[in-house]
This record gives structure tokens, sequence and C-alpha cells, in this order.
């Protein structure tokens, strides 16, 4: 067989390296990948961002089609059958990631609202992968998770499941669902107006899912008439074109960068990468070094710490500042419009490194020992740090 040809995403760490095994790779930018682009290509490698379609693949040598990414609403699926194009995502790949994100969001909005997580109630939408991370995550921090995933309930007939309706009481309701737009499960504009009002008065709404889940109009309306008491999007309808106005009421605002987790990110490519070595008959030789990274970090936690929440917020902010991604964010109100777009798409292809929890050691003073337990169930590890003796 002579060598494959594959086209890459750039902004994916390690992608040539490790497509380099088995083909010729170029890496191009979003914009570059191009109908002319793929016309003599074997194989290609996408994010989110590219739209992959007949208008993309018509007329070229596309043989396999991968995407890093959990989501497939950039993928015209049903053309690629058509076409006898073999296809792999990797669902559940950066699943850890945007848990960790919720995580850190909820207790950023805990700081600065001077609210206690533990008692609170938080409903679910959407118990996959991230989502029943999402609920493990929230009963390590002591919260009470109410579920909802109508097509899950249907196939396990769990009665835990709750309607949508009596979600709605939640004081924070977080979404984990993918885009749909046809069928009894359709998630286009599922926190519509209606939606939203039925709300409890002053909770919070969580969207890492997609942008489409949630009316941009109706959530403006919600949150500017103080129904809602906040709301944090890292997803936004008309990505990268989003609405400022929105993005100036909500409490937290991020690129669409959730699951941008280096971890996240290697293992996509790793499962995108055997798919396609599995397809071609390959060897799936899996080695990356990520020695380059440097050792492992750790946090080690003052004795004066108050609370338990205040321990895990000053943990997390060490490993993951969401606060940072915010503020970059909001720096696209200063960009000309037309160029807004852009620079919504420079963050994510240029988004630093982030780490997940499991890559951190945290020395905890005996006194916090209690602690401990819950750091452990958020995936960091623990030390109790020695007492000096006289």
């Amino acid at each position: 067989m002579s060598k494959l040809t594959i086209i890459v995403s750039r902004n994916t760490p390690f992608v040539v390296e490790v497509f380099s095994r088995i083909g010729n790779v170029m890496a191009l930018d979003t914009a570059e990948v191009t109908r002319e682009a793929v016309r003599d290509t074997d194989i290609l490698i996408v994010r989110s961002e590219t739209k992959v379609d007949a208008s993309l693949l018509d007329g070229s040598a596309v043989k396999f089609v991968g995407t890093v990414t959990i989501g497939t609403d950039h993928i015209d699926l049903e053309y690629l059958q058509s076409r006898g194009i073999a296809f792999a995502s990797a669902p559940g790949s950066n699943a850890n990631s945007v848990a960790e994100y919720v995580i850190a969001a909820l207790l950023v909005w805990a700081r600065q609202s001077g609210t206690l997580l533990k008692g609170k109630s938080i409903g679910i939408v959407g118990v996959g992968n991230v989502g029943s991370k999402v609920v493990r995550a929230a009963k390590a921090l002591g919260m009470m998770p109410v579920l909802n995933d109508p097509p899950l309930k249907r196939m396990t007939r769990d009665s835990s499941f709750v309607s949508l309706d009596e979600l709605m009481e939640c004081d924070i309701v977080t979404l984990h669902v993918p885009l749909t737009w046809t069928g009894q499960d359709a998630t286009y504009h599922l926190f519509d107006e209606r939606r939203l009002a039925a709300m409890k008065k002053g909770g919070v709404l969580i969207n890492t899912s997609r942008g489409a889940v949630v009316e941009t109009s109706a959530l403006s309306s919600a949150l500017r008439a103080g129904h809602l008491s906040a709301a944090i999007l890292d997803v936004w309808e008309r990505e990268p074109d989003i609405d400022i106005d929105l993005l100036q009421q909500v409490f937290l605002g991020t690129a669409h960068i959730a699951g941008y987790s280096l971890d996240g990110k290697l293992n996509a490519l790793r499962m995108v990468y055997e798919e396609v070595c599995r397809h071609f008959g390959f060897d799936a030789v899996w080695q990356v070094d990520t020695g380059v990274l440097g050792e492992t970090p750790r946090v080690c936690v003052p004795a004066d710490v108050f609370t338990s929440q205040d321990v895990l917020d000053l943990v997390v902010r060490r490993v993951y500042d969401i606060e940072y991604d915010d503020m970059q964010l909001r720096e696209i109100m200063k960009v000309p419009a037309p160029q807004r777009g852009r620079y919504f798409m420079k963050l994510r292809a240029e988004y630093r490194i982030r780490r997940e929890f499991f890559n951190t050691i945290v020395e905890l003073p005996s006194q916090l020992a209690s602690v401990g337990k819950t750091l452990d169930e958020l995936g960091f590890k623990t030390s109790i740090k020695e007492e000096a003796r006289s």
C-alpha cells in the first residue's frame, strides 16, 4: 500500500507526531481545510470548527474522516455513509475536562455570591459521559443532584430520572446534551422563553453542551429581568459570532473550551488514531512524550484556610483558573465587530495547556485532613503534611 496522505487540524497537540507513523501528514488551520486542500487526501482529521459535508468532500479521495471531539453536529454523517467514507469520533474523551470546568465555575460562583454549595440542588440535564461525572462531582461537593435524561430513562427504566418540569425547582441547572433538531428528544432551543421562565427564581444556568440548546434572546431577557441570578456559558449560538450583549450579562463566559484540557485532547486523539489504524490495518502504536510538560504539579494548602469550600476553591483555582478564561473572552468587546469571530476562534486555537485534576498532588495540613476525601473524589491526589517537631 502506498503511504497514506493525511490532513490534520494544526491545533491538536501531538497530532502530527502520532499520525506521521502511518502516513504523510499536513497540518492545517481551520480556514485552510478547503475543498481544494482535501482533494487528494486519504484521511481527514478535524475539530468541531470544520464543517464536513458534500461541499467539502465531493470529488475528493477522502476515505476516512475523524473528529477529535465528542460532538458530531459539524459532520454530515448521512453523506459520509452514502459515500462509503469511514468515520470516527471521540465520545467521552473530554468528559473529565468538562466536569472539572463545571466544578471550577460552581466554586467561583459560590465564592463571589457568598453561597455554600453543600445542600444546594443541581439539576443535571443529560446524564451521559459528561453528565454522569458531574453527578459524582456534585455529590462530592455535598450537593443534591436531580437527574433528567429521557432516552436513558426509557432504556434503563430507572425511576430516579425525573421530567424536565420536575427539575425546574433546582437551585442550579447544568446542561450536558447533544444538539438535535428533530424527534421526541430534540434539544434545539430546549431552554427557550417558556422553559427559562419555569426555572426557579434566582436560579443559575450552566451550559457547556451546545449554544443552540439555549435560546439567546430568551436567556438575555431572563437575566435582564432578574428571574435568573446568573448564567455560566461556555457555548454560544452562532459561534464564533457570539452575542456580545449576552456576554456582558453572564456571570462567567468562555470560548467553548470546557473540554479543552490537554488530557481530554490526548484521549480524543488516541481514540480516533486507533480507529484509523483498525480501519486501514495498521498496528496502533501509541507513544506520546508528555514529559515535555514538566513535573507533577503540587499545591500546598496553608493551615489558615477556614472552610472546606475555601480549600476546594483554592486548590481548583491553582489548577484551573476559569476566571482567566472569562477575562480572555471579555476582551472580545474591545475588538472591532468584523474581527470578533476571528478573535473567538483564536482563543480556541491558541488555548493554553490545562491539565486535569488527577495530575496534581495536594498537600494538606493535618487539621484539614478531612477535606482530603472530597479532593480524592474530585480526582486529585492528596497527602498530609507531616507536622514539624520541636
